[in-house]
């Protein structure tokens, strides 16, 4: 379920509120799908790729400043930190 409306940590939010939900003896809908506990692994396996692409882009938005979608650093010559 790839939607380019939703951020990784929303997607994420979705595949938590989905498990919860599996644990809790409900069935989910995520997209089109109907989920039941037999789909708990899938929806496990899924939570923990969007975890790793929420850390990514928390990680990345964290790092070196940017213009236009470019990094940039600035050097500092005077000799002094």
């Amino acid at each position: 379920m790839t939607n380019p409306q939703y951020t990784a940590a929303q997607m994420r939010d979705k595949y938590l509120e989905a498990e919860t939900g599996l644990l809790e003896g409900k069935e989910v809908r995520l997209g089109d799908r109907l989920l039941r506990m037999e789909d708990l692994e899938q929806i496990r396996a899924g939570r923990k790729e969007w975890e790793q692409r929420a850390a990514n882009e928390s990680s990345s938005k964290a790092r070196a400043p940017k213009i236009a979608g470019l990094a940039y650093a600035v050097a500092n010559f005077s000799g002094r930190s």
